[in-house]
């Protein structure tokens, strides 16, 4: 079986501890050291909310970008929570994910859900 280059993480929880001790830093190194090629981000549900209001989680985001992180967001959990524009401030791309997401998941991408 071929070795998987592409990761997509999918942060949804709103629990900032989960974010800075496991799901921000796995993203990081895994595109600092190169353990995949590619490297996505997907906020979605509560961790859109969590991230628009912690500067702390602001600056990891704006760390993730510099490396080359790919870093997305679900607009209609961004719109539910009204921090579509805020997310996008940040750099994060925000657009519908179900299809996107689907589509990973058939082309074979790793994904790791917190």
């Amino acid at each position: 079986m071929a070795e998987k280059e592409k990761l997509c993480v999918i942060w949804s929880s709103a629990d900032k501890g989960v974010a800075s001790s496991m799901v921000f830093m796995y993203t990081l190194n895994s595109k600092l050291h190169n353990w995949f090629k590619t490297v996505r981000l997907v906020v979605w549900g509560p961790s859109s909310k969590l991230l628009s209001e912690d500067s702390e989680l602001q600056d990891y985001i704006a760390k993730m970008k510099g490396a080359g992180v790919e870093l997305q967001a679900c607009k209609s959990c961004a719109d539910m929570y009204g921090v579509a524009d805020d997310l996008t401030a940040m750099g994060v791309e925000v657009k519908y994910m179900g299809e996107p997401l689907t589509v990973m998941l058939k082309d074979d991408w790793a994904t790791l859900t917190f």
